[in-house]
């Protein structure tokens, strides 16, 4: 909870969540912000410079990634971070609505990029969007389970649901 009034600020910037903010940083880095993957996420909502961070970087117009040493500042990587989310739900996610199943795509789509999440749906944006506003959270869940390429995904629904929850 110690990011919390960072994360309400980038929050309210942004139009996230701040308990899904705190969550993420929670699993994705126990709080530390300077942790540095052996994938070279770094900080604490671990974000790659290359993908994540090269996104937000392009949305604020702005030209090249960040740096190691930006990423690890706490608020700059909780801005970064949150920004890629907003960039995520307002972009390529647009159209989902039932906002826990909403949540759960940013979740899956934050840690394993939301064209692997689409592609499980259909190779067509459109269409895979009208496919998950077929389901409820727990379709959705099961079928993240069942067809994404990361097996991992569907537990990392349940560990930023499980730090939600216990927040």
């Amino acid at each position: 909870m110690q990011w919390m009034p960072i994360s309400e600020k980038a929050g309210k910037a942004w139009g996230v969540s701040p308990r899904l903010i705190t969550a993420i940083i929670a699993v994705e880095s126990g709080g530390n912000p300077t942790l540095v993957s052996k994938s070279n996420a770094v900080g604490l909502m671990q974000l790659k410079a290359s993908t994540a961070g090269r996104e937000v970087y392009r949305y604020m117009g702005w030209s090249g990634q960040p740096s190691t040493s930006e990423l690890k500042n706490p608020e700059r990587n909780i801005s970064m971070g949150t920004a890629y989310l907003s960039i995520l739900e307002h972009g390529v996610l647009k159209g989902i609505e039932d906002p826990e199943v909403m949540q759960y795509a940013l979740v899956v789509s934050y840690v394993n990029g939301a064209g692997a999440l689409l592609r499980t749906f259909s190779s067509d944006r459109k269409e895979a969007i009208e496919e998950i506003n077929d389901m409820d959270k727990d379709e959705f869940v099961e079928h993240v389970a069942k067809n994404h390429p990361a097996p991992q995904a569907p537990r990392y629904i349940w560990k930023v649901q499980k730090a939600m929850d216990a927040m």
